[in-house]
């Protein structure tokens, strides 16, 4: 048997978004075998990789949708339980998090932050974690500088812009606006370390597969052991029904 390459799609750039670029994003949810709250979220949650930790984090990708960035992606996990706590107890990295959703959520639906309506907040409300899959906004994209010599930078999800910023709305209707650069300081770089051998490249992990009720975010194949499938939802989110 022969292989004609020819029609193959040649290798994307490796080039980050720039930082500061605005975009137009969709989030999918890769899950990562540990269960989080509730019977939707089975599964869902990624264990910390540092010995003693009891981090439990949503695993992201996020896919730019329109603009001259469309397609590409980016990786990110945000802490939804353990680490560091305040002085209630409370998850600080759950707290940073469940702000970054909420705000998701209001980018999503073009709701105004400061709107508390018992409509509004009943669009906030979600059966759990899961109900996130497929949520598209707008959103600042960076660039997050290593601190490992045998890595390169990332791109890093910075904000979300909300509906009554200056470029919100030219953001979700995939129009392209000027980047604004963070102008974050570089962090300092960790004390060098043996190079990792050419084939252990980290690569980018396939993305989850979806609910049944929202379509799937991105066409990467379902990981080779998924976890446990969670109970299928009846209804979708409150928030992506408008």
């Amino acid at each position: 048997m022969t292989f004609d390459l020819n029609d193959a799609e040649l290798p994307r750039s490796s080039d980050l978004i720039p930082d500061g670029s605005f975009a137009k994003v969709t989030m999918a949810l890769r899950p990562g075998g540990a269960d989080g709250e509730g019977e939707l979220d089975r599964g869902l949650l990624k264990l910390s990789n540092t010995p003693g930790s009891d981090v439990r984090a949503l695993d992201t990708e996020f896919t730019v949708v329109s603009g001259p960035h469309a397609r590409r992606k980016f990786w990110q996990q945000f802490t939804v339980q353990g680490g560091k706590v305040d002085e209630h107890g409370v998850s600080i990295g759950w707290k940073i998090s469940k702000g970054m959703f909420r705000a998701m959520v209001d980018s999503a639906l073009g709701l105004d932050p400061q709107d508390m309506s018992e409509a509004a907040k009943a669009k906030r409300k979600l059966r759990g974690l899961r109900d996130l899959h497929g949520i598209t906004f707008a959103a600042k994209i960076r660039v997050e500088p290593s601190t490992n010599p045998d890595y390169g930078d990332t791109n890093r999800l910075d904000r979300v812009v909300l509906p009554g910023e200056p470029e919100y709305a030219r953001i979700m209707a995939g129009e392209t606006v000027p980047p604004q650069p963070s102008h974050r300081p570089a962090r300092k770089a960790a004390a060098p370390q043996a190079p990792a051998p050419s084939w252990g490249t980290p690569q980018a992990r396939p993305a989850a597969t979806p609910p049944a009720w929202a379509p799937p975010a991105s066409s990467a194949p379902a990981p080779a052991a998924p976890p446990p499938a969670a109970p299928k939802p009846t209804t979708g989110p409150a928030w992506l029904n408008g």
